[in-house]
């Protein structure tokens, strides 16, 4: 049989390629380039049994928190008007803007400076600048880190939220609370590691993403409680298997699922949804205990605004998370409604409600905490996905103004679990758009967090599909050192 050739009368390539891949020659080179270095390694396969749970696991280094609250602002909150006051926009107040913004909602924009109307005095032994729209939050500042340089860049909602929430701009990752499921499991058999509080007027932007544990096995993903009664539908049993039929039923069903397991290994899928029902069962007696706060004293109860109607529903999810982590569980985010800080228009009426609702009980939480010895070992989070801009949006008659979206420069604030207290970090320029010094962008944040728990973000990874994944993809992410304890 003739070998057949190329056209020039040579050997075609892959058919050299063919003969020589088995020859002495091809096995020496191979043998000199593993000498070298410079043989690609192989990857074993991992054949070992994989295993996914939510108990306590050892972190990467020496924690410093064992958990988190946050409470996210959606909509995003006017940092210039509370938290980050610009004397060269007071001066300048409805001249033009001299630099160049990005609108999100153009035909209503305007590049007339609008310098905030609200009041800043400085606060607390630290000296922090705080608006006269949140009186209780400026009783805090000596506890609390301000973040003033913030920063995602994306200047939509959703991409924002998503930066914020799971580190990519994209939608389908799992969040951050999902990651800390996965990475540190929960102190509690009980309940779960990741819990989520939605407002009751709606859920936030971007709706059930924000716990979603994207392509981490279900069991990370965060268990959204409602915010009116009851909280957690279908927890009690119905009254006929309730007691000892309960019991051997689910024993029962405990055997047969220990077989179906058996009988297919390495489906991750299954075994984390079993988990999340053996979960679901445990959670019927100590769920109710956690969210009932009935047993509160009347002065807690009074310190958070649960006695007060302008404040009794945020006040009461604050209460609720204090109450969670007190239990065992890892990370709590507590929302607002959707768009409920998003002030395109009627800022001077609506930022002020919003203040009300969130600001007394905010406060609380942090004092309540540290009261109870809680806060150095559990980081409290206050920010939204953005702030405003320095601009009027709708320019006309004043009950009409507002300000336009800004993910470039804005304020969130830290306390507890590690982070320094009466500590204002970071600047934006002298109009409050753009972070222009000791910038904390998204995956800096998430990396700080991290860090405080003993978690790596280089470290914490999840394979999938033949590549690790992470949290913080960013090669620039650090930890911002600059805000945290010695």
């Amino acid at each position: 049989m003739k070998t057949k050739r190329s056209i020039s009368g040579c050997l075609s390539r892959r058919h050299f390629l063919h003969r020589g891949s088995f020859g002495l020659g091809a096995l020496a080179v191979a043998s000199l380039l593993h000498e070298e270095g410079l043989l690609a390694e192989v990857t074993k396969p991992n054949l070992g049994p994989v295993k996914f749970d939510t108990l306590p696991r050892q972190p990467h280094g020496a924690p410093r928190a064992r958990a988190m609250i946050s409470m996210f602002m959606q909509g995003g909150p006017s940092h210039i008007d509370l938290f980050d006051p610009k004397p060269t926009l007071d001066r300048m107040n409805g001249e033009k803007y001299p630099g160049e913004i990005k609108h999100d909602d153009l035909p209503n924009a305007s590049m007339k400076l609008l310098a905030s109307p609200w009041k800043f005095q400085k606060h607390g032994q630290c000296g922090a600048d705080v608006s006269e729209l949140l009186p209780h939050f400026s009783r805090i500042v000596d506890d609390v880190a301000i973040l003033r340089g913030m920063r995602t860049g994306v200047n939509n909602h959703g991409q924002s939220v998503f930066a914020l929430q799971a580190g990519s701009i994209l939608p389908g990752r799992p969040v951050l609370g999902s990651w800390l499921a996965y990475g540190l499991g929960s102190e509690s058999r009980e309940l779960p590691a990741f819990v989520a509080l939605p407002d009751p007027a709606s859920l936030p932007v971007e709706g059930v993403h924000n716990w979603s544990n994207g392509w981490l096995p279900s069991l990370f993903q965060g268990t959204a409680v409602r915010a009116r009664e009851p909280r957690i539908l279908n927890l009690d049993a119905p009254a006929h298997l309730r007691g000892e039929a309960q019991q051997g039923f689910l024993k029962y069903l405990g055997q047969l699922n220990e077989a179906h397991l058996r009988e297919t290994p390495g489906e991750l899928d299954l075994e984390a949804r079993i988990a999340s029902y053996e979960l679901a069962a445990r959670m019927q007696t100590a769920a109710k205990e956690a969210l009932d706060f009935s047993g509160e004293s009347t002065a807690t109860k009074k310190l958070y605004g649960v006695d007060d109607p302008v404040t009794r529903e945020f006040a009461t999810r604050c209460l609720i998370a204090r109450r969670l982590v007190e239990r065992g569980v890892r990370f709590v985010q507590i929302f607002t409604a959707n768009q409920y800080w998003d002030h395109h228009s009627g800022i001077f009426g609506k930022l002020p409600t919003a203040c009300r609702y969130v600001d007394k009980p905010a406060a609380a939480l942090v004092q309540d905490l540290k009261a109870r010895g809680l806060l150095d070992a559990t980081i409290v989070h206050w920010g939204g996905e953005m702030g405003r801009l320095p601009v009027i949006e709708f320019d006309g008659p004043r009950e009409k103004m507002g300000r336009d979206h800004n993910t470039y420069g804005f304020t969130h604030w830290v306390a507890g679990g590690g982070f320094k207290g009466g500590v204002t970090y970071g600047e934006t320029d002298e109009f409050g758009h753009k972070a222009v010094k000791d910038v904390v962008n998204h995956y800096d944040f998430h990396a700080t967090v991290l860090h405080l728990l003993g978690l790596d973000h280089r470290k914490l990874v999840f394979k999938r599909n033949g590549s690790e994944h992470t949290l913080v993809e960013n090669a620039a992410a650090r930890v911002v050192g600059e805000v945290l304890r010695a």
